[in-house]
């Protein structure tokens, strides 16, 4: 069986996910439109129930990518490609959207390919990631 990230590359290949590429290039423009956004994928998150499962460690990671969203987006860091932001924001919106490869109501695997789609996000953009949150660090700022 294919790894998570593995499985989550192959949804990135989808043309669902390069139409989200295209949503998330126009968002860019949109500050409003991505505060939005990034509330709803915050509730969609913190409503998961799956505490054992690796779940939170990756909400966790999701959580620091809306933060840095933020932060990009209010100008306050910009020590990231924007192509790195965009893909964040289509993986987003796949998230957000109840209609993707596997649509959110079927139990279970409704949430397999969101799940899978942001492990391959973390694994690409660790690194993006981990900055942002060194940088968090240093200003003092406590992730909520």
């Amino acid at each position: 069986m294919a790894s998570l990230a593995e499985q989550g590359f192959k949804i990135s290949k989808n043309a669902l996910f390069r139409y989200l590429m295209q949503k998330a290039t126009k968002l860019m423009g949109k500050p409003a439109k991505i505060g939005f956004l990034l509330q709803d994928a915050y509730k969609k998150l913190v409503n998961e129930k799956s505490a054992k499962n690796g779940f939170d460690q990756i909400r966790d990671i999701m959580f620091s990518f809306i933060r840095l969203v933020r932060a990009y987006i209010d100008g306050s860091y910009r020590d990231v490609s924007t192509k790195s932001v965009v893909i964040g924001i289509a993986t987003l919106l796949y998230v957000v959207l109840p209609i993707d490869i596997i649509p959110d109501f079927i139990p279970v695997l409704g949430f397999a390919d969101d799940i899978s789609l942001m492990a391959w996000f973390i694994k690409a953009f660790q690194e993006e990631l981990s900055k942002f949150q060194d940088w968090e660090h240093l200003q003092g700022i406590q992730p909520s």
